[in-house]
């Protein structure tokens, strides 16, 4: 009893010096397997740890910079359109802006533009709707070539004072900010966004090449479930009877969290790693905004924020 009772008290911070001196990013620790005990030597033993994965990601770069087409996106194209193999009437265009996204073109035209890039020439097919105005289209199949000029993206403006003069009534941009909140621009305005910034996410995780431990997944599923109970928490719930409400057990609750864990995962590998490559470091300012919002989504101080944030990462570090 003596014996387990120095080894316990011993092998935490031991573990936890020897984890320091290597180096590693430790994600879990297995089972101590104690190898020799003696008085010349002491105590050793032999411990497997899983460690943070090194991946490789190329051609990052270019999703942003040299990418192909976007929903969201403005394509500048020059199109045909054919019937049957003839050309029809009003079915051509050059160097005609398409908002991608946006519906002005029959159903199908856009979606086949997206994913094409700047210099392209290439086909769709499509079907015009049976309501269409134009008698001799109506419900008919068509075929388009288009060939691809430019790709116009979104070009936002520097978010300041000047700008909210600039473009509104208002002397600050805190006092915009709030004027659009009570203004919200359409749903297909923002849904574009939102889908040219998830493509762009997407894209990021299939170009994550490395081997990533289980391990890693497995926390992130925690880490879902633990938010999404203190979510449930605070609408008066609890997830046990959340479990009972939906006929699920807790293993598949894990099933439909970690598809997206895993994604989460990779795209926080990815963007790690790339911050790494361009030597990226957030400065003092944004790390306290980070706090800040922290600290209003769990509704504690900033200071308290602080510190939750690095009890948590000495936890993971611990476990």
């Amino acid at each position: 009893m003596f014996f387990e009772g120095a080894v316990d008290r011993l092998y935490r911070p031991a573990l936890m010096d020897a984890v320091e001196a290597s180096g590693l990013e430790v994600i879990s620790i297995g089972q101590a397997d104690i190898t020799e005990v003696s008085k010349e030597n002491g105590v050793q033993m032999k411990i497997v740890v899983v460690v943070k994965p090194e991946i490789t990601i190329e051609g990052y770069k270019g999703i942003v910079e040299d990418r192909a087409a976007l929903t969201g996106d403005t394509a500048v194209i020059d199109f045909e359109g054919f019937c049957d193999g003839e050309a029809f009437e009003g079915g051509k265009g050059e160097n005609f802006e398409l908002a991608l996204g946006s519906g002005q073109f029959i159903p199908g035209f856009e979606d086949q533009v997206v994913g094409h890039e700047t210099g392209e020439e290439f086909e769709i097919a499509v079907k015009f709707p049976e309501e269409y105005q134009a008698e001799n289209l109506k419900g008919k199949d068509a075929t388009f070539k288009i060939k691809l000029h430019e790709i116009k993206r979104k070009e936002l403006p520097v978010l300041d004072d000047e700008f909210a003069k600039d473009v509104s009534e208002f002397d600050t941009l805190d006092a915009y900010k709030e004027s659009i909140r009570e203004k919200l621009q359409s749903d297909r305005e923002k849904s574009a966004e939102a889908d040219v910034e998830n493509q762009i996410l997407e894209a990021l995780i299939e170009k994550v090449e490395g081997e990533i431990p289980d391990e890693m997944y497995d926390n992130e599923v925690e880490e879902s479930i633990n938010s999404f109970a203190y979510r449930l928490q605070s609408q008066g719930l609890n997830l046990e009877t959340y479990l009972k409400y939906t006929g699920m057990n807790t293993d598949a609750l894990k099933e439909q969290f970690k598809p997206q864990a895993e994604k989460q995962v990779k795209l926080r590998l990815a963007l790690e790693k790339i911050a790494a490559n361009e030597g990226l470091e957030p400065t003092e300012e944004e790390l306290n905004a980070e706090y800040e919002k922290l600290a209003k989504t769990y509704d504690l101080q900033s200071q308290k924020a602080v510190e939750f944030v690095k009890e948590n990462a000495a936890v993971k570090t611990e476990e």
